[in-house]
């Protein structure tokens, strides 16, 4: 499957991602890693990633001693990664074993690609691969982080950081946020929308969405925004408003703004922008050829405003999006 990354990769096989288990490490990152990564997916005719787990001993105690796992791989699997998914573990303060380092700064040395889910920060600071980088952990380990290894650049109060060939994820849930952040990378939105119908889960989370909201919900009837935001993605081609929204909703713009803010973490306007760039999108991996047509269909307007946006979203312009994700690109 030759697919060229938006990293610049140029694969004849599947990219291969390995994940290294470690003495305590979390299952449920495990799993996450497991069901982004792992699974087949006929739904797509085709699979998306090579997947392996591998660890440093031939029996791993997960955490908390639920369970032992064993049959994987040895560490050295981890030299065969193009994605390298690091051990992440609740008990910070423990050194992380010498090979699972020396294979995390191999692996960096070669150019593959470094995942962390939660405190897997903690691993990639530890082998010395995020000084000066950017990168994020979750909330309540984000000061003994800083005091730790104060050359990271931590972002304490966001989802997922991507910094190019290494990325982090905040928390248990964020996991998923950045891998289906990883499939958009790597294959497209429409891929990535599929396999989050599979999870059922939101297909696009932006990483810098705050981990947690810091006051309480309020104890109101149901104020979900799903049901305006099914109607809103309907109509995208429409000119819709944040006025529009909020007559739907039946609230006012303030109040609509505020429970964006704090369901989703962004704006309204914000919102519509993103998912009539995320149509777009597919509309280029669908086939078609002409960008004004996506333009209007997706609600962008003109395709000079989609060049414009699609370079300030994803860093390329339509025409390399169509070369990396178009019809025909396996």
């Amino acid at each position: 499957m030759a697919q060229e990354s938006s990293q610049g990769w140029q694969e004849a096989e599947p990219h291969r991602v390995v994940v290294i288990v470690d003495e305590n490490s979390n299952p449920f990152e495990l799993g996450c890693a497991t069901e982004v990564f792992g699974l087949r997916r006929p739904e797509l005719g085709r699979d998306l990633y090579d997947f392996r787990l591998c660890s440093p001993e031939p029996r791993t105690l997960m955490r908390d001693g639920f369970f032992t796992l064993t049959g994987v791989a040895g560490v050295e699997a981890a030299e065969e990664a193009d994605t390298l998914i690091v051990p992440n573990r609740p008990d910070t303060e423990v050194p992380r074993r010498p090979a699972v380092l020396d294979a995390v700064r191999r692996a960096h040395a070669r150019g593959a690609r470094l995942v962390g889910f939660c405190s897997g920060a903690f691993t990639l600071a530890e082998a010395g691969v995020l000084d000066g980088r950017r990168a994020t952990a979750h909330w309540q380990w984000a000061d003994d982080f800083r005091a730790r290894y104060p050359s990271v650049r931590l972002e304490p109060d966001v989802l997922f950081v991507d910094d190019g060939d290494i990325l982090t994820a905040a928390g248990s849930a964020a996991a998923l946020d950045l891998g289906l952040h990883l499939v958009r990378r790597d294959h497209g939105a429409e891929v990535a929308n599929a396999v989050s119908r599979r999870l059922v889960f939101a297909a696009h989370r932006e990483g810098g969405q705050r981990q947690f909201v810091e006051r309480p919900m309020p104890d109101l009837p149901d104020e979900s925004l799903a049901p305006v935001l099914a109607w809103a993605q309907e109509r995208l081609d429409a000119p819709l408003t944040v006025a529009d929204l909020a007559g739907r909703a039946a609230v006012s713009p303030a109040t609509l703004h505020r429970r964006f803010q704090a369901q989703l973490g962004t704006t309204p306007l914000t919102w519509l922008t993103r998912e009539r760039l995320a149509l777009a999108c597919r509309l280029i991996e669908r086939g078609e050829p002409r960008f004004e047509v996506v333009a209007r269909r997706s609600g962008i307007g003109t395709a000079a405003h989609l060049r414009s946006l699609m370079r300030r979203e994803t860093g390329i312009t339509p025409s390399a999006y169509r070369s990396r994700f178009g019809p025909g690109v396996k």
